[in-house]
């Protein structure tokens, strides 16, 4: 805050608290003169829940004792850690390769939420940061952010999905989209194979390359009951 905000915080605080006026101008000046060179970085509000009126407030309520600037510096702190502790850096919007923009987008992102002219980025929204708008165009053009030679490499390292990929290529239900009935596996996981042994008891449960066929009847009735859907609504 600068000179004219800490005098007014100053005269809010005489009105609360008359012990802290000072009639003699030279004692005003001094008293004037220590709580800016204590207070001159913090704020007198922020959009974002901070006010040093408040803080005042609050130790005048609540305290004996004549306030000080410390009254109104730890509150500040305070305030500062727990944004800075509620923060998830996101992924910032500058080129990776340009270091110094880089850097310089983390600083004035963390300073904002700090100062409290932000809100601090939750974990969730780690990666929400403004994607590069030639990325865009290029997933548009590929479809997949895999290349289609990467994925045919891959195909006999996995099995289950390759066939999940070629049978939705060739029209066929999503038998991985519902739970399988016989092996009890969720939606997204490929079926296993269950070996009974003599007693009863299962002795193995391999992954298939291939869904059991009951997991395509069940696949093709949710298909056929969405796609009906539209045409009774």
């Amino acid at each position: 805050m600068d000179r004219r905000e800490t005098a007014a915080l100053l005269a809010y605080i005489g009105r609360l608290d008359p012990r802290t006026i000072r009639t003699d101008q030279g004692e005003a000046r001094d008293q004037l003169a220590q709580w800016h060179e204590l207070l001159g970085d913090v704020p007198m509000a922020t959009p974002h829940g901070w006010d040093a009126r408040i803080a005042a407030r609050q130790h005048i309520r609540t305290s004996p004792y004549q306030i000080v600037p410390a009254d109104i510096g730890r509150p500040w702190e305070s305030y500062r850690r727990d944004r800075l502790a509620r923060h998830t850096d996101p992924t910032p919007s500058a080129d990776p390769d340009d270091q110094a923009a880089w850097t310089a987008e983390l600083v004035g992102t963390r300073h904002a939420v700090a100062s409290g002219a932000a809100e601090p980025t939750h974990h969730r929204q780690i990666t929400s940061g403004r994607t590069d708008p030639e990325l865009e165009v290029r997933l548009r053009q590929v479809g997949s952010c895999i290349p289609a030679h990467a994925r045919a490499a891959l195909a006999p390292y996995r099995p289950a999905r390759a066939a999940r990929e070629a049978a939705i290529a060739a029209g066929q239900p999503d038998a991985l989209a519902v739970r399988c009935e016989w092996c009890h596996a969720q939606a997204g996981e490929p079926c296993r194979r269950r070996r009974i042994g003599p007693d009863g008891g299962a002795r193995g449960s391999a992954p298939r390359a291939t869904p059991h066929p009951g997991r395509f009847d069940l696949a093709a009735a949710q298909q056929a009951r969405q796609a009906q859907q539209p045409a009774m609504a």
